[in-house]
């Protein structure tokens, strides 16, 4: 394995430090009162003005100057919309003050000390963007002639703060290279400079993730597959009759072949073939985080070697001697993941983070084997979000990895970065520094190192680094310093979710150098999250996983899926996955339960209900109360008739619109108590990604035929919410107002030729009679007639094959964060 030398390294951090030079110029140049007004611009136009230079990302680029040239400018649009987040969502702005100590110039910037309070300085961290100005900001005062942006370099005091300031001219917000002067920025250096100046300071948000981003975007031709990246496409390398593959110990194949499945070997083969992208496409329930760690056990113990190009290398094929029921033993056995109950549903969250962890205490504890063995390999694996990067590491944790001989072990790992999971924090960075720490000499640490505790504890991280077989971090802290103090590279790197993240953010990890990197996600589940609605327009939401499929790189897609009821799978199957989603062993028997004895509690129903949809006054958010009256009576009815319900925490409520899982929040403690929040996980879809339960309740909140239905329409979105639930989907909507949409409207008649389509009416409690639900009259061929419809049916329409036109809304009208929703937006 080669290491990254000194001479590259200082090269190395000599180019970043410079484009992140650029890149704060930049926007601390910029006028806040301008950022603002062209934000409320944006909002009002419907259409993005060709004029303003802005491009759509391509699927494949021609070069590096093209690439950089259209990405550069949405990143900047997502910084500006970063910048007015705050006041779109109402926050309330504390100002804060502060004295100026000293003002120096230093490197183009200037170098500015500001003295606050104690309690002030711990709301400051470092790369937060800051705004200064000689007087707050109040509506109706006439227009400031000195403030600006400042960053965050420091708190060396308990009462100090260092700050890094601009006031070299202001820069075109699209044509960065050019630059005029700004007499706002003048007398802002003037205030920095006088006397006993007093200034008034506003925390606006934190650059530490979009700083990486920018400096992972302008390193990309310094990359050894750069050309790859910008194609989409990996040439064969011509006059090499053979390519390298990685050949797997006999032991160690046995075993990959009986604990994963066909389509799960087929993506670890593509990794063991050393393609330098491979992309594993990991539909709902199909063993994604399985196929991980099958990936991480092949490639720390196999060897290389080399094979004719035109062959065939499948050392990975099942063995035609395995019976469906030694399958399916094995299936069962390889990991509790794949059947039965999901251990992380035994466990209710304590942190907020969007996953649940296992912690039942019943999953396999691996023995530890030959702990100091030397790999050959150095992993990087990264997700991002802090909850999905943690669940890989409590997986590994609990189930280990296997070795050359089929031994089970744990290799040495380290999780950093900040947020941990209490349930992973033995393999905390922080942890292993403090411990080692604990083992040495204070005098000789202070002896050895000029006095320094700091220099030891940087040359420990180091050494933890390069001595951990996998390091396991968000994309957003893999940029940090301290992996610039590495001696060893990495040589893959392995990103989950990869469909969630924008394509300057996977850029991150990779900017360090790597022979392999593995993206594993689905482009048909939730996106990434974009808070700037015109970066949202050109394909900024778009990940690299997604570019390369739509170039058409070669996807791995896992088929088997172990999660949900056949009934649930088999719609998101044929409307999403080309049909090609099957079952696992038994799943139909595994998912089938008591309560499907009545048609209208699943396995996949739809309640139409001609409820109002509303809008609080000041949000973008919507609400639907008639929708959540029905639910509450829906749950009681379940909780009632079949008590494991009530006691298992295996029912969701999930809507796309935040306002309504706040109302339904409210109305559940209500009517059955705060015991509720324990018993029934209310949430938005895009904070119960990459979670489960038995039972989930799909509240689609738009109920207006004439406004359409907004971001409901996003397929993704309604894949996900649902492919929640293991035994019954229960999706409560106006079919007339959904209907509109193509996806919503196959979604429908599927309902209603399996006769799962209910027609509710108020009072809702009548639906629940005894006598109603012995019936279980279905809805034939039409729904009662609208108000503004046609007295014609709407199965009309359908049967004709009329094709939807739901309208989607912009960013800023419809929820754009999700509820709770984690970034793993780390600070260094």
């Amino acid at each position: 394995m080669v290491g990254m030398n000194s001479k590259e390294a200082l090269e190395k951090a000599i180019l970043e430090a410079s484009q992140q030079s650029r890149f704060q110029k930049i926007v601390l140049s910029w006028d806040y009162l301008h950022v603002l007004e062209n934000s409320e611009k944006n909002k009002q136009s419907s259409k993005v003005s060709a004029s303003w230079g802005l491009k759509n990302v391509k699927e494949t680029f021609k070069d590096v100057e093209e690439y950089i040239g259209i990405f550069e400018p949405l990143l900047f649009e997502e910084v500006k919309a970063d910048i007015v987040k705050g006041l779109d969502e109402d926050e309330v702005m504390e100002w804060q003050m502060g004295a100026v100590a000293s003002c120096e110039e230093a490197n183009e910037f200037h170098a500015v000390t500001l003295l606050v309070k104690e309690e002030v300085r711990d709301k400051f961290s470092e790369n937060d963007l800051l705004l200064l100005s000689k007087e707050k900001f109040r509506e109706g005062m006439p227009l400031l002639s000195a403030y600006g942006f400042a960053m965050v370099e420091g708190r060396p005091g308990r009462d100090t703060l260092k700050l890094r300031t601009y006031h070299g001219g202001e820069f075109d917000y699209l044509n960065t290279k050019k630059i005029v002067s700004s007499t706002r920025l003048s007398n802002m250096l003037s205030a920095l400079k006088a006397q006993d100046s007093v200034l008034w300071v506003l925390k606006i948000s934190s650059l530490s993730t979009i700083t990486r981003e920018y400096s992972a975007l302008h390193s990309i031709g310094s990359l050894p597959f750069a050309d790859l990246i910008l194609s989409a496409s990996e040439k064969s390398k011509t006059g090499d009759p053979e390519h390298q593959t990685w050949n797997v110990p006999r032991p160690l194949m046995d075993s990959l072949v009986d604990n994963h499945n066909q389509s799960q070997l087929e993506a670890i083969q593509a990794g063991l073939s050393r393609r330098t992208f491979v992309l594993i496409q990991g539909p709902p329930g199909t063993g994604k985080t399985q196929t991980i760690l099958g990936l991480l056990s092949a490639t720390l113990h196999s060897a290389p070697t080399r094979v004719q190009s035109k062959g065939v290398f499948s050392p990975l094929q099942h063995r035609a001697q395995l019976t469906f029921e030694d399958k399916s033993t094995h299936w069962m056995k390889a990991s509790p993941w794949l059947s039965g109950s999901n251990p992380r549903d035994l466990i209710m969250p304590v942190d907020g983070d969007d996953g649940f962890f296992p912690t039942t205490g019943n999953e396999l504890k691996p023995e530890v084997v030959a702990s100091n063995r030397k790999y050959r390999v150095h992993v990087l694996v990264c997700a991002p979000s802090n909850s999905a990067l943690d669940e890989i590491v409590l997986r590994l944790l609990n189930t280990g990895l296997r070795d050359e001989n089929d031994n089970v072990y744990n290799p040495k790992i380290v999780r950093i970065g900040l947020k941990p999971h209490h349930s992973i924090q033995a393999v905390s960075m922080d942890y292993l520094v403090e411990q080692k720490m604990a083992t040495m000499d204070r005098s000789s640490i202070a002896s050895q190192r000029g006095g320094s505790a700091t220099l030891e504890r940087d040359r420990i991280r180091a050494s933890i680094l390069d001595e951990a077989a996998i390091v396991f971090s968000t994309l957003s802290f893999s940029g940090s310093n301290v992996f610039s103090r590495m001696s060893r590279r990495f040589d893959v790197v392995i990103i989950d979710e990869a469909a969630q993240a924008v394509e300057p953010a996977t850029l991150v990890p990779l900017a360090h150098g790597c022979k392999q990197v593995f993206l594993v996600g689905d482009p048909i589940q939730l996106p990434a999250t974009v808070i700037s609605t015109t970066a949202k327009k050109h394909g900024y939401d778009m990940s690299l996983f997604e570019r390369f499929q739509k170039a058409g790189y070669p996807v791995h897609m896992l088929k088997t899926q172990y999660r949900m009821h056949p009934e649930i799978r088999n719609f998101p199957s044929k409307e999403f996955y080309s049909q090609e989603l099957d079952d696992g062993p038994d799943m139909e028997e595994r998912t089938t339960r008591k309560w499907h004895d009545y048609f209208c509690f699943g396995p996949f129903s739809f309640f139409h209900i001609d409820g109002v949809e509303s809008q609080p006054l000041g949000s973008g958010s919507r609400i639907n109360v008639d929708e959540v009256e029905f639910i509450l009576l829906l749950y009681h009815e379940l909780v009632s008739r079949y008590s494991v319900l009530k006691s298992s925490s295996q029912m969701a409520v999930i809507s796309p619109y935040r306002h309504q899982v706040k109302l339904l929040r409210e109305r559940f403690r209500e009517t059955f108590g705060s015991q509720s929040d324990q018993l029934v996980d209310i949430n938005t879809i895009d904070g119960f990604q990459g979670r489960e339960k038995d039972v989930v309740i799909f509240s689609c909140v738009r109920s207006n035929v004439e406004k359409g239905i907004g971001f409901v329409a996003d397929y993704r979105r309604m894949n996900v919410g649902i492919t929640r639930a293991r035994s019954s989907i229960l999706v409560v909507g106006s079919a007339s107002a959904l209907i509109q949409d193509e996806h919503w409207r196959n979604l429908i008649i599927s309902a209603k030729d399996r006769e799962r389509l209910f027609q509710v009416s108020k009072p809702y409690s009548e639906f629940f009679t005894e006598e109603n639900l012995k019936t279980m009259i279905v809805v034939e061929n039409k729904l009662e007639e609208q108000d503004g419809m046609q007295p014609s049916s709407i199965y009309d329409e359908l049967l004709m094959g009329g094709q939807g036109t739901a309208e989607v809304e912009e960013a800023h009208d419809m929820d754009a964060e999700p509820f709770g929703y984690d970034g793993g937006y780390d600070e260094d």
